[in-house]
């Protein structure tokens, strides 16, 4: 389930979008856009605050705090309800579209009456959208695009949204009569960036009080099958649960059988039968005579198939049994591992949480180093200027010290022009710690000038690190189309670090151009891209894509000592002109 503050941050999202579908004022529409933000990022539970609080939230004013207390109180919005009722379901769902939004999904209902997904499919690829003003052919081309990224989706939730739902529902389990063990297995444990459905996997002698803790919880919408071993559920949020239970002595080969992908146990199960033996969620078993020879725990399923233990985040069937068999598997990250974030950001521009509290959030997580890197001029919407950016440098200047032996490291998100350029002259950018460059705009250039903007961007000598390199949100935009071959062999050729950004909702890299840019001997660094303090705990999202790309700590920059990560920005910047 997501967190109460994240759903109510999203429920004002919606208002602030059904607002601008039914031609209701711009800016009382904004304003509900920048409640919905600062309310998802606030990290105090909003159920523990009063209508006070509330209102000392940034951008909460009255109507929205008392909007806000209606829904803690009810589960509803009567202002939410009245429009979405002015609204066909259609229309709303049109909204979601990449590249559509509220306005284009009013105006393509007001002026041709398209109410559904598939109406408005057939109207772009029929020309009718050509026509219509703000849109045009080229408008067209990416809505169907962008119906196709949505419908590729196939009902998959983001990691985050899973695990937050598969966290409560283990809790209930945990404290059912008899339940010795319970988490979670599946695509969920292997931490896939998206899941179709959550696998909980429990130990106990008698099912039925752990079935009913999930058929009772206050989650669950429909029990679609129950019986002793498995009990399968829809949640209010549509994503469907498949409880298994198996006895305690059982435990490890069930965490085994229901982890691993279907080709990582397929692979599993062929190794035993070549063996003489019988793999199950309910041990190894000699073929012949049936006597167990393991099953109570992982480790020793996968020695007595002559592995070692596999990570389950590994366990897909991309050469990790061949690795593992030849002593190659290595030591994935963790997230004990990462010394600092090298990716934040404060309310100097988008981010929701003032500078002072960001710091104090990241001093919390023990870390030995972290770069505030807020946007940069480029980027319009942001507003910042020379001035501003100068006397926050000053500011983490004047607080060094206060957080322990935490560094405080001054930089900047840069924006990747078409042309590949970046925000500020060099002489401004030589006085950052360290750069970060980004795609925000212009992501529908063709194949060759997308790879060309990346590469000149790597060449850059104060660039340090290419955040988000594919622009990626998942379910909602696809990748740009660039040759990431040419872009990897840039960033290895010129000591450019990728970034693997941690926010459930980019995962970018995600974890097959991960292994293809180590390859070409890239650096990377994991990073949350923080907007508001919560953000912060993301970063086991990043990591968890780290090890399914198969990287080792000493290949993340973000996991070396502070002096060892300077002199490796330090050289970076040998590479400058002049």
């Amino acid at each position: 389930m997501a967190r109460l503050n994240d759903e109510v941050g999203a429920l004002l999202q919606e208002y602030s979008d059904l607002l601008l579908l039914t031609g209701g004022d711009a800016y009382r529409a904004r304003s509900y856009e920048k409640a919905a933000r600062s309310v998802g990022g606030h990290p105090e539970d909003l159920a523990r605050l009063d209508a006070e609080g509330l209102q000392a939230i940034p951008g909460v004013g009255r109507s929205t705090a008392e909007k806000i207390t209606e829904y803690l109180g009810t589960g509803r919005v009567a202002a939410v309800d009245a429009l979405r009722a002015k609204v066909p379901p259609g229309v709303r769902e049109i909204m979601a579209i990449p590249t559509v939004g509220p306005k284009k999904a009013a105006l393509v209902h007001r002026e041709l009456g398209v109410s559904t997904v598939d109406e408005l499919l057939d109207a772009a690829r029929a020309g009718r959208l050509d026509d219509l003003p703000g849109l045009g052919a080229r408008t067209a081309e990416n809505i169907v695009h962008g119906i196709e990224v949505l419908r590729q989706g196939g009902g998959r939730v983001l990691i985050s949204t899973a695990l937050a739902l598969a966290e409560e529902i283990a809790a209930a389990v945990r404290e059912a009569s008899g339940c010795e063990r319970c988490t979670w297995a599946g695509s969920l444990r292997r931490m896939r960036e998206t899941v179709g459905d959550v696998d909980v996997l429990a130990a106990a002698d008698d099912s039925a009080p752990l079935t009913a803790a999930l058929t009772g919880h206050p989650l669950t919408a429909e029990v679609l099958g129950s019986g002793t071993t498995k009990t399968s559920v829809r949640t209010t949020r549509g994503l469907q649960v498949d409880l298994r239970v198996v006895p305690a002595e059982d435990w490890g080969a069930g965490l085994v059988y229901f982890t691993g992908s279907k080709a990582h146990n397929v692979k599993l199960r062929a190794r035993a039968v070549r063996a003489g033996l019988k793999l199950s969620e309910y041990g190894l078993f000699e073929a012949d005579g049936g006597r167990k020879l393991a099953s109570r725990t992982e480790e020793d399923v996968y020695e007595a198939l002559g592995l070692p233990w596999i990570p389950p985040t590994l366990r897909e069937d991309r050469g990790e049994i061949e690795d593992a068999l030849n002593g190659e598997l290595g030591q994935p990250v963790t997230e004990q591992d990462v010394r600092g974030d090298l990716h934040t950001h404060t309310d100097l521009t988008d981010g929701l949480a003032p500078l002072e509290e960001m710091l104090a959030a990241a001093h919390r997580r023990r870390w030995s180093y972290v770069a505030v890197t807020d946007h940069a001029p480029n980027l319009a919407m942001q507003r910042m200027t020379d001035a501003k950016m100068l006397a926050q440098r000053e500011q983490l200047q004047a607080l060094q010290g206060s957080f322990g032996r935490m560094r405080l490291l001054h930089g900047t998100e840069l924006n990747i022009d078409p042309d590949g350029g970046v925000d500020w002259p060099p002489e401004f950018l030589a006085g950052f710690d360290l750069c970060v460059a980004s795609i925000h705009s212009a992501f529908t250039l063709d194949r060759a000038a997308q790879t060309r903007r990346l590469v000149r961007a790597c060449e850059n000598p104060y660039v340090h690190v290419i955040g988000h390199p594919t622009t990626r949100l998942l379910g909602r935009r696809a990748p740009i189309d660039a040759d990431f071959d040419e872009v990897f062999a840039a960033a290895a050729r010129t000591g450019t670090v990728l970034e693997v950004n941690a926010s459930p909702e980019r995962l970018d890299l995600g974890d097959e151009l991960i292994i293809a840019a180590h390859r070409h001997g890239v650096r990377f660094a994991v990073n949350t891209d923080a907007h508001a303090t919560v953000h912060l705990d993301n970063l086991r999202f990043g990591v968890a894509t780290a090890q399914r790309g198969r990287l080792a700590a000493e290949e993340v920059v973000n996991t070396w000592p502070l002096q060892k990560l300077r002199r490796f920005l330090k050289a970076d910047l040998k590479r400058a002109p002049g």
